[in-house]
């Protein structure tokens, strides 16, 4: 059985997480999609309300399973879930670079464990968290960018800013 992890800071879950989520569902046996905490972030919604946007975007399909581990080193529950791939979405070459870093360190803390990078369609390769929040903030829609729970959600956050 192949499990694997794909981590993220879902602030909010965007339609291009949800493309890797399902992309990663139809190549592994279980997938963990899990909101982590970058530590060069600063977050809008917290880890738990993160998570509930991601379950509730990925409900229907069985072999995903939502978590929220905001203190956790990915390699390390990567481990605690008998992970053996992580999973990272790649929108364009700058993504592409910065996963690259990140999948070399996490080959030399596990070597275990393999890095996925998924490319995402041409739909979703431009769409930024940090973006859709800074049309969310000037009150543009931003539905057509997240999941329906999200977009309702960051349209309430910031209307009470």
């Amino acid at each position: 059985m192949t499990i694997a992890l794909f981590p993220g800071s879902f602030d909010p879950i965007t339609n291009g997480h949800v493309e890797t989520a399902k992309k990663a569902a139809q190549m592994f046996d279980k997938v963990f999609v899990v909101a982590m905490t970058n530590t060069s972030k600063k977050y809008l919604f917290t880890a738990e309300e993160r998570a509930a946007f991601a379950k509730d975007a990925l409900k229907n399909i069985s072999n995903i399973k939502v978590l929220e581990k905001p203190e956790e080193l990915t390699v390390k529950l990567a481990h605690e879930l008998k992970a053996n791939v992580i999973v990272r979405g790649v929108r364009n070459s700058a993504d592409f670079l910065y996963e690259q870093e990140i999948a070399g360190i996490n080959k030399r803390l596990a070597p275990d464990i393999n890095t996925v990078l998924l490319f995402s369609s041409p739909d979703n390769s431009f769409v930024a968290s940090s973006m859709i929040k800074e049309l969310a903030r000037f009150d543009e829609d931003v539905s057509q960018f997240l999941p329906i729970k999200a977009a309702k959600a960051l349209r309430k956050k910031l209307r009470h800013e």
